[in-house]
This record gives C-alpha cells, structure tokens and sequence, in this order.
C-alpha cells in the first residue's frame, strides 16, 4: 500500500529536536524545488526513525517524499517488479544486503555519480564493506578500480549483543567476550518460563535464522562460502568451523535459551527482552522501544555490546544493512530528486535527527560523537565498535535460492527435525546444485561424519 506520512506526528519530533542546534534552522520549510518522489521501503523496528526523518526533509524542504511500506518479502517482490517495467513507480529502493547484488548486476540501478558526476559519499558515512560500489565490468562489491558509487547507506541493521545491565550489576559481571563466557552468564539468569538466559531467532523466513546465526558460524572460522570475495564459491556450510559454530548456538538454545527456539521470530526476541524474559538477546537495535515505558517493562535495564567471540576467532556480525539506489528505469527529474533528498539525508543534522528518532545512523560523526555519552544513547559505542567487523553475506544474485535452502536446514536442525550435522551436509549438496546450475565452480568439502 502507498503509506501517506503521518503530519499529526510532527509535533512530536519537533520535541526530538528541542534543544539541538538545528532546531532553529529547520524551523521552517523552504519553497519546494524537486520532483516529488515516492520510495519503497520494508516495514521494520528501524522504519518509524526513517519515517520521521522523511517527515523532517519534507518540513524542511518543501519536497514531497511518499513511502510505500510493505513486509520484508513484499518490498523486495515489488523492487523486482518495479526495475523491469518501462518506468519504475519507485525513485529509490530501499535494498537489504542479501540482495543488493541481485540489482547491481542485473544493471538496473543506475551509479549515482552518473546521474551526478558531483555527487558524493560522505567522508562520515560508512561504506559496509564497499558495498555502495559496483564494478559492473569486473561484477564486483568494490569502491576500487572502476567501482562506481551505486548507493547510500540508510540503516546499518547489524546485530547487537542486548543484556540486562542492571542483573550483570546485581551478579557484578563483565560483559562476555567469548561465547563460554556468555554461556556462563546466561546460565546464572536462566529460569524458565520467567527468564530464559538467551532469547534467539531460529525460525524460518526469507533471510531470518540463517542471519542470526552468522556470528556463531564467523566466530568459529566457519561461513557458507569460502571466500565470496575472492570468488571461491567452495562450499563450506558444512566444514567443521560452520559445525562448531551451530553448536554453540544449538547448546546456547537447548540449555539456556527458549524451548521454541525455531518458532522464535525477530518480533519475539525483542519481545521477550522487552517484556523481561530475556536477560540476552542477539538483535539488531530498537532502543527507543526497550526505553519506552509503554513498550516495555525494562527501561533503563538494558545495556549493549558487540557480538562474542571464540577462543580463536573474534566476535563478527553480518551486514543486513539497508541501501538506497535509483532505479534506472525512472525519469532523469525524478532521480535528480532523489539525489536531493540522499544529499541531505548524510548531512550531520539529518543523521543526528535520525538516531533521535530512535533509529541507528550511518555516520561515524554521529555514533563515535557527544550523543553516544549520554545515557539516552548508550548504545551508540557498541555499534561503533561492531560495524568494523561487519561483513557482507551473499555477494551472489542467487543468494535467494541459497537461503532458501539455509533457512529450512538451519531451522530443522535447531528445531530437531534433523540431526545437525545432516543438515548440515545436505544443504551443502542443495546450494551446491544451485551454484552449479548457475554457471560457478562450486566444490563441496567430503561430508560430515
């Protein structure tokens, strides 16, 4: 559906902006001079940040910006849709980091230097990995080169470690840095069906489980390819790091964690934090709700960390990040609109207006800065120091059909519908069926025994 802004709500994030130093200059909108455009976006913990920053550009410019809002699945069927029509009904895409690849290769979004040999990334923004560029003659997530600059970031969306800082103070605990530690920790709160030591997502969906458990599996020196990058496309969800890394998060789940783990929808891990069922959880951010008294019944109780490690390897998280692009297919004053409103959304007002607005930023000037000192905005150092070991996920445009088969294996073995390490082994032999098919060199490691 095309969702209209909500104006009744720009009282209250006039409110957000009271006492910063651009609340005086964005007092009052200017005469409009863009094309209205309209943007396509998934429905998400981090959207209501968006959306008031969107409401703020409109006050502030006088352009017309409209958001049509969907599911996850929705959002990325009608990009699909929309870029091989004559004229996309879409002036940007809001593009997740599973699938970006899908339209950089495809040659639908055009480089935003193209429409504008001005335009520019900010020097605060982060680039994830450089996957704001794309080598289309090399097909290659690169800012080197011949990399052009393809889109801006909109939302980092990293997982985050949530705990409830006032049970580590009760316990005078550190903050884990290895999953035994976490384990350790966990198994102190656990006490089923009051508290569970660790909520996790398990459940299947169309990139759900299978996100949630790449800190495990990279922790261990285990990943689905073995080397993306480079473009070895070895087959590795089966090694024995992938196995050690599923372990833990199985051993995390069945000793310390939810008995329905693989029913567990992001929604209700944040639930359950929020509701104080939790005492940890591995969750992109939506700190406005656990400090929202009519949200949640821990506020002020829960602090944030980077993801744990292993003995051997340090804590990393996947990139689930959001990316804005302009479709090809869309008329030259629309995109130049669209520029308009990517030019101002990295300036330091917006982004600041943003994490007010309870979302994460993409600037480094906003997260490493004096807003991440104050209390209201605890978590802004641990996203600081997790985005660093961020990495991106799929570099393929098939990365659909392999998670496809990711999201049904991993479910079924953490829900014991399979034994792990047959899970394990027949998703190998799936997606390596499907790289094959697609023209890679795929090999498979020998099974799991």
């Amino acid at each position: 559906m095309i969702m209209k802004h909500l104006w009744g709500e720009r009282a209250r994030f006039a409110g957000l902006l009271a006492g910063t130093a651009m609340a005086a200059a964005l007092a009052a909108p200017v005469t409009a001079e863009e094309a209205p455009i309209t943007i396509v976006i998934n429905q998400s913990p981090w959207f209501p940040g968006f959306q008031a920053v969107v409401e703020l550009y409109e006050e502030t410019t006088g352009n017309t910006v409209e958001l049509d809002v969907n599911p996850f699945a929705g959002s990325l069927e009608k990009q699909r849709t929309a870029v091989r029509t004559d004229e996309s009904p879409f002036d940007l895409l809001i593009m997740n980091a599973g699938f970006f690849v899908e339209f950089y290769k495809g040659g639908f979004m055009d480089p935003l230097t193209d429409i504008d040999p001005e335009f520019k990334l900010s020097e605060d923004i982060y680039d994830f990995d450089e996957s704001v560029c794309w080598d289309a003659a090399a097909e290659a997530v690169t800012c080197g080169g011949d990399g052009k600059l393809t889109a801006v970031p909109v939302n980092p969306n990293i997982l985050i470690m949530h705990y409830r800082a006032d049970l580590y103070e009760e316990k005078g605990l550190d903050i884990p840095k290895t999953w035994e530690e976490l384990y350790a920790n966990a198994e102190m709160f656990n006490d089923p069906p009051n508290m569970y030591g660790i909520s996790q997502r398990g459940q299947r969906g169309a990139f759900d489980v299978t996100f949630d458990v790449f800190p495990y599996i990279w922790s261990h020196g285990g990943d689905i390819f073995k080397d993306q990058k480079a473009g070895d496309f070895t087959v590795t969800i089966n090694s024995p790091e992938t196995l050690a890394g599923m372990e833990t998060y199985i051993k995390l789940s069945q000793d310390v964690g939810h008995p329905s783990t693989a029913g567990q929808t992001q929604t209700n891990v944040i639930q359950n934090m929020a509701t104080g069922k939790a005492a940890h959880i591995m969750s992109v951010l939506a700190p406005g709700l656990f400090d929202d008294p009519n949200q949640s019944a821990v506020v002020g109780k829960v602090n944030y960390a980077a993801t744990p490690g292993s003995a051997d390897f340090p804590g990393a998280t996947p990139l689930g990040h959001w990316l804005a692009g302009v479709p090809v297919n869309v008329p030259d004053e629309r995109k130049t609109a669209a520029l308009a409103f990517l030019t101002w959304f990295q300036t330091p007002e917006a982004q600041e207006a943003y994490a007010r607005a309870g979302s994460a930023p993409v600037s480094r000037a906003v997260l490493e800065g004096p807003m991440s000192e104050t209390e209201e905005f605890r978590w802004m150092k641990a996203m600081a120091d997790a985005i660093p070991t961020a990495g991106l996920t799929f570099l393929i445009p098939e990365s659909s059909q392999v998670l496809a088969v990711t999201e049904l294996r991993l479910n079924e073995a953490i829900g014991g519908q399979m034994a792990l390490k047959d899970a394990l082994n027949t998703a190998a032999r799936e997606i390596a069926e499907i790289m094959t098919n697609a023209g890679y060199d795929a090999p498979m490691l020998d099974d799991l025994k």
